[in-house]
């Protein structure tokens, strides 16, 4: 790219809404101070940050760069799990609800954080006695039920690397997975529910095993309501290889002695599937990747110990990791999970649950939410949604009009929203609004977080003031990527080659406006040439979905002669 191939841009919004006086005065992050500490003293910034983590050994040097290898937080030594629930077990946070479950079809748990601790506890001395070692890797591929948290954090606690395969994804896809990773255990159910029917993930898995050599041990969990104990009839379950985890529990030692994992050491793998050749297994590690997840689920979601807080994802993609699983446990909070689909068994589903569980964060997709207005506001309006204090989207840019009816329909033109931009690679957000501070504005991600250096440049890595062109980060922050998996060259050349390994590139378009708030346009990969101007794929899609007629739009080029 070159200066002439600069995106242009035409979406032209000025809205504004800055955060209420009440908001912001009850916020965590209150004031640009928290942004000038960062700046004065980066590497200060994320070492506070992580000071506020559980360690067994104290760290030596905060950031070791070789790019484009980053070592945070040197010689440290701590456990994900232990930060998660043990932490917990000494204070009143111990009889709080961690986890709000409810199923599709209507049945409903609720885990204290120690009920949590107990569970975890339990299934890490089960992969133990299976033989899993610190170091092995455990591939997870569960429906959306607590127990997949509970297989995350028990590999956390024993230095199992985990790799959560989305529970949608084929035999073929869980395969290539497994192999690439050559993981020893499979931790699936028996089936999972979507719309009204079961989908038979055993019977996936059994077709993908076919061909993982590396498989010792399969565990299934009996997901099926009214399935009876060791039901057999819906799975084949093969002797020596599988078994049912609520049988292997049953006898497990309640405590397991965490292991002290280094904090370069890895804590999971999440396959991308990128945009061509085969998925990317993302390594991610356990010290400076706590720290900036916790840090930003602290403070853009503005946690308190009074909220109930849910984000739709699903925990086979990396939001799931970060913000349902690792951030707010790590912080005590109450945590809702839902299994099935938004309109399932009817289109008011998703408020059915804000209203009963008094939800107060609510973090979802523009997807979802132009869905949602696509079904007509009949649906929210059902339901007392006043409960709701802040709203945030995550996946892709929103456009405005996406934006302005979430503000109206759902948070009642008083709830602040987060437009946040990250990725797999990134770890945790890297671009959003802190809700007490920034005044937002409809379709703008607005700043980076505090401690995150980004920049819009050209092709040659100049700095765009104002005005459209690649996004970069510049240096390095804590929950970084650290590796592909397998595949370091393949790492630098993604990732580090455009600007001969000076800046990480997300591979995303951005424009910079006036007020120095980012608007993301898209993957550059998608950039259309009509009659000589370069456009952003998520600039037309947002003028199509403007339209009252137009519900959801997905723009692709097409070559043409002229």
């Amino acid at each position: 790219m070159t200066d002439s191939m600069r995106l242009e841009t035409l979406l032209d919004e000025h809205r504004e809404f800055p955060p209420s006086d009440a908001f912001r005065a009850a916020a965590h992050a209150h004031s640009d101070a928290v942004y000038d500490e960062a700046a004065a003293d980066r590497e200060a910034f994320w070492a506070g940050w992580a000071g506020q983590l559980e360690w067994y050994e104290r760290w030596n040097t905060v950031l070791e760069w070789k790019a484009p290898h980053a070592r945070w937080f040197v010689g440290g030594r701590l456990n994900v799990a232990v930060n998660c629930l043990d932490r917990h077990m000494h204070s009143a946070c111990r009889n709080k609800a961690a986890l709000i479950w409810e199923g599709e079809p209507g049945d409903r748990r609720v885990l204290t954080y120690r009920d949590l601790y107990r569970e975890v506890n339990k299934f890490a001395n089960v992969l133990k006695a299976l033989g899993v070692k610190r170091g092995d890797r455990v591939a997870i591929y569960l429906p959306m039920v607590p127990e997949v948290a509970i297989a995350m954090l028990a590999c956390a606690r024993i230095g199992a690397p985990h790799s959560v395969v989305f529970g949608g994804f084929s035999a073929e896809s869980l395969r290539d997975r497994i192999n690439d990773l050559g993981a020893v255990v499979l931790v699936t159910a028996d089936g999972g529910y979507r719309r009204g029917q079961v989908v038979p993930l055993k019977r996936e898995a059994d077709e993908a095993l076919e061909g993982c050599p590396t498989i010792r041990h399969v565990i299934v969990f009996q997901r099926r309501v009214g399935a009876s104990g060791g039901d057999e009839a819906f799975v084949h379950i093969r002797e020596g290889r599988d078994h049912w985890w609520h049988r292997l529990m049953q006898d497990a030692p309640a405590y397991c002695e965490p292991e002290r994992m280094d904090a370069e050491d890895l804590l999971y793998i999440l396959y991308t599937s990128g945009t061509t050749g085969k998925p990317k297994g993302i390594v991610h590690t356990t010290g400076g990747y706590l720290t900036q997840v916790v840090a930003t689920t602290k403070l853009v979601f503005d946690l308190k110990d009074e909220d109930v807080y849910w984000c739709t994802a699903d925990v086979g993609w990396v939001t799931g990791h970060s913000y349902i699983v690792y951030g707010p446990l790590a912080l005590g909070a109450t945590v809702l999970m839902y299994e099935g689909a938004p309109d399932w068994p009817d289109r008011n589903r998703f408020w059915e649950l804000v209203e009963r569980y008094a939800v107060t964060v609510f973090y979802t997709a523009p997807t979802a939410i132009r869905a949602f207005m696509k079904w007509g506001t009949e649906y929210p309006a059902r339901h007392d949604l006043s409960s709701l204090r802040l709203l945030g989207t995550v996946g892709e840019p929103i456009n405005p009009e996406a934006w302005i009816w979430y503000h109206h329909n759902i948070g009642g033109q008083r709830c602040p929203i987060v437009d946040t931009w990250w990725q797999t690679e990134t770890g945790g957000i890297m671009i959003t609004p802190l809700p007490g501070i920034v005044a937002t504005k409809p379709g703008s991600a607005t700043k980076p977080f505090p401690g995150i250096d980004v920049e819009v440049v050209d092709g040659e890595g100049r700095r765009i003031a104002v005005g459209g062109g690649l996004l970069a980060i510049t240096t390095p922050w804590p929950g970084m990527l650290r590796t592909i998996w397998g595949d370091d060259e393949r790492y630098r050349a993604t990732y580090w080659s455009k600007w001969d390994g000076r800046y990480y590139f997300p591979g995303d378009g951005a424009k910079r406006d006036e007020d120095g708030y980012f608007w993301l346009l898209g993957r550059v990969d998608d950039v259309l040439n009509v009659a000589g101007h370069r456009l952003g794929t998520m600039e037309v899609e947002s003028a199509l979905v403007d339209h009252p007629a137009v519900a959801e739009a997905a723009v692709v080029g097409k070559h043409h002669e002229l």
